[in-house]
């Protein structure tokens, strides 16, 4: 189990909500946060090249960061032929505006276990899972280094 105190308070609620609620309610949510995703700013849906795969992740997945504050704005591409990894990506859009790069960076690897998604989903989406939050990282990572 993650510590509560390492998720930015909007995606802990998130957590929260997913950990407290009832199995079949959980792959509802994750439907839902699948619809709730932001569609990509033209810059990037013109032009999908400037985003980064995920090649670990079974479905297309692409994301890219860019500086908003002391946080980072994030895009996410994800095919809504996977509703259950775009849901992932709708809740770490929700979870995480607003967070800084700081936050971003020392969320568990992992905290999406808390969920109670290995209940729903195949382990190799979970890794995906994983590999999407690592890439997240690495991109925050990346832009503190061309900030300084």
């Amino acid at each position: 189990m993650t510590t509560d105190t390492a998720l930015p308070e909007k995606l802990q609620s998130i957590v929260d909500l997913f950990r407290s609620a009832p199995k079949p309610l959980r792959l509802q949510a994750l439907l839902e946060y699948s619809k709730k995703l932001p569609p990509l700013p033209d810059k990037y849906a013109e032009h999908p090249e400037f985003m980064q795969p995920v090649p670990e992740c079974a479905s297309p997945f692409f994301l890219v960061t860019e500086p908003k504050g002391d946080g980072v704005e994030m895009f996410f591409k994800v095919p809504e032929e996977a509703p259950t990894v775009r849901g992932y990506a709708g809740i770490l859009a929700e979870g995480l505006s607003g967070a800084s790069r700081e936050e971003i960076l020392n969320i568990p690897d992992q905290f999406y276990m808390d969920m109670g998604l290995s209940e729903l989903i195949t382990p190799m989406r979970l890794r995906g899972m994983g590999a999407i939050l690592m890439r997240l990282k690495n991109e925050v990572r990346q832009g503190d280094t061309a900030q300084n």
